[in-house]
């Protein structure tokens, strides 16, 4: 089974995870924001998986670099040492898995072919880290490769299905990712009626922004948004800024907290 810092935690306090590291309190995906994260009280880290032309797994949310430096190539078309000489503070998995120290990693892994989610799985146990990792797949097939892989990984499933709960669990699923938009009281009562744990993910999607949604980007939230969600009881929540989580299901928002203004 997978370790207890994914599995057992429950109580009134959702695990909470740094999007992107923790994007709002330094550059997405870099050592510097993982670091903020963990004085910022993140219980875990999410961060992206791609891989460069020279076979290096790197911590990059976007398939090509136009967002972050303006260049048109595709992540997949430069090797590292070209990458770091674009984006000098770009981090590779291994360096994620070294400088999140204690806490948890969630990786987001945007590649679909199972023998490189394989690869993954033997970076992170070569780096004695199993225990505080999850993996966040998008597809059954790549569930269904992690866990006959690794039975004491954790898996959450990205899927684009709100409803496909019971499926992600006969995959060999542990948890579920539900957006904001999508996590009514009805839906979050399906995953555990899966035997799943609920992870809720703020803001909107990217690709198709769902109706009636607080307009926030991607990891961003409100307190009303935030309040909103206490009683749903999700076990983790996602987004860019640690502090607002801690906050609002903790001491209360810290003051000027009402709402995120720093770009996904």
């Amino acid at each position: 089974m997978p370790s207890d810092l994914w599995i057992a935690r429950s109580g009134p306090k959702p695990l909470i995870i740094a999007h992107r590291g923790g994007a709002a309190l330094a550059a997405e995906n870099t050592v510097e924001a993982l670091q903020a994260a963990a004085c910022c009280g993140a219980d875990a880290i999410e961060t992206d998986i791609r891989l460069t032309k020279d076979g290096t797994f790197v911590c990059m949310h976007d398939d090509d670099l136009r967002r972050l430096c303006g260049n048109a190539r595709a992540v997949s078309d430069v090797d590292l040492a070209t990458l770091r000489h674009l984006l000098p503070a770009t981090m590779t998995l291994r360096e994620a898995l070294a400088a999140s120290g204690s806490l948890g990693v969630l990786l987001d892994i945007k590649l679909a072919d199972p023998r490189q989610v394989g690869r993954i799985l033997d970076e992170v146990a070569g780096a004695h880290a199993a225990g505080r990792t999850m993996l966040g797949l998008r597809s059954l097939e790549l569930i269904a490769a992690a866990r006959s892989a690794r039975e004491d990984i954790a898996i959450l499933a990205f899927l684009e299905e709100p409803d496909a709960a019971r499926r992600a669990r006969d995959a060999g699923a542990d948890w579920f990712r539900l957006w904001q938009g999508d996590a009514s009281p009805e839906r979050s009562a399906l995953v555990r009626r899966a035997g799943l744990h609920l992870a809720i993910m703020v803001g909107q999607p990217r690709s198709t922004p769902l109706p009636e949604y607080p307009p926030f980007p991607v990891g961003l939230i409100d307190r009303e948004g935030l309040e909103r969600l206490r009683p749903i009881g999700p076990e983790a929540i996602l987004l860019d800024d640690p502090r607002l989580a801690a906050g609002c299901f903790g001491q209360g928002l810290p003051p000027g907290s009402d709402q995120q203004s720093m770009p996904a």
